[in-house]
């Protein structure tokens, strides 16, 4: 070994293993370097409310959703992408760093983490997945902005001088963005995404067909038969909740076009961002764009239709990502094969986070 070229921090590396999370709103994607995706799971945390402690967390947790007794609480600890309930988020994240280590050799020191979090958060935001982050068992925690992470994560060439344009719609939010020489160039974060559209249906249903719905009940709707576009074949299921009038059990038959009507309103408004975001955007990144299209990424793109809509209203190419969920953790995979490279995109819990005042 060349002793002049041996250095601390790699040697050290070797013992500790790198961790990639996507903190979504609805799931929690976890990679881990050498290894790949390890879990994906939904961010539920059951909650005992006499006692205080954690009950369940991920799949198990969330199948307790609208099924728990008086006293235990499952909750959802993000909301629109940030962090609502510090002390669950950090149950949650310890519970799936933990998770992630199982049959790992590198449990000698604390692991590195990744973490991405929607654009245009605050710095009093940002410190609290930070702090969460540490405290569930990270040594080094870096931040990075999900629309990034994503571009990153389906190989667009963001440290070139050409425009790269990309829509990730998530659980919480939808992140809209045009990337540009490794930075971000326009950028918009919208509360509209995958729950809003759930609850546009429970309200649907409620006010057109007197019938009260759970949340999964809904998102299991919008997954079957949700549609933006008119289908080439008309599609319908059959839903089961509690008549408002009766207070019975009732059965109904929901068609697309049902589901269309529900959620028209939120996509419009996602619909209208877009085009904010492309009005603002300099002439040359256009240009690019409309050479190059723009990709779709995150779960709620794959709602039936998502694709042909924008094609439509913006009149340029959409490209639909075919791992669409998994852009951004993935993206965190590429950053820690080698995360020099990508330093200068990263906020780190050291140096970039401004005192607060």
């Amino acid at each position: 070994m060349d002793w002049k070229q041996w250095k601390l921090p790699q040697f050290i590396s070797q013992f500790r293993d790198e961790i990639g999370i996507d903190l979504g709103t609805a799931n929690t994607l976890v990679y881990v370097k050498g290894r790949g995706i390890v879990i994906n799971e939904p961010s539920v945390v059951a909650v005992n409310e006499k006692t205080g402690r954690v009950v369940a967390v991920g799949n198990t947790a969330k199948k307790m959703l609208g099924r728990t007794p008086a006293h235990i609480t499952a909750v959802r600890p993000l909301v629109d992408g940030v962090v609502s309930n510090f002390e669950v988020t950090e149950e949650m994240l310890a519970y799936f760093i933990r998770k992630a280590e199982r049959g790992s050799k590198n449990k000698f020191l604390r692991p590195r983490v990744v973490v991405g979090v929607p654009y245009g958060i605050t710095n009093v935001e940002r410190r609290a997945v930070i702090d969460a982050t540490r405290n569930a068992g990270a040594r080094e925690v870096y931040i990075i902005e999900e629309p990034m992470s994503a571009a990153i994560g389906i190989r667009l060439p963001i440290h070139d001088a050409v425009g790269n344009m990309i829509i990730d719609v998530g659980g919480g939010t939808t992140e809209i963005a045009v990337i540009s020489l490794s930075g971000i160039v326009r950028a918009k974060s919208l509360r509209i995404a995958g729950d809003t559209l759930n609850n546009d249906i429970v309200s649907y249903i409620k006010e057109e067909f007197k019938i009260l719905l759970g949340e999964k009940t809904a998102e299991d709707l919008k997954m079957l038969i949700g549609s933006v576009h008119t289908p080439d074949e008309p599609m319908e299921a059959t839903v089961r909740g509690r008549d408002l009038v009766t207070g019975l059990p009732r059965e109904v038959i929901i068609t697309d076009t049902d589901i269309r009507e529900a959620i028209g309103s939120s996509i419009a408004t996602l619909v209208d961002s877009v085009k904010e975001v492309i009005e603002t955007t300099p002439p040359e990144i256009i240009s690019d764009i409309m050479h190059r299209g723009i990709v779709l990424v995150g779960g709620g793109s794959l709602v039936h239709g998502m694709q042909k809509l924008l094609e439509d209203e913006l009149k340029i190419p959409i490209h639909l990502e075919e791992e669409a969920m998994t852009a951004v953790v993935r993206g965190m995979g590429v950053i820690l094969e080698d995360i020099s490279v990508y330093q200068d995109i990263l906020i780190d819990n050291e140096n970039e986070l401004p005192p607060i005042a």
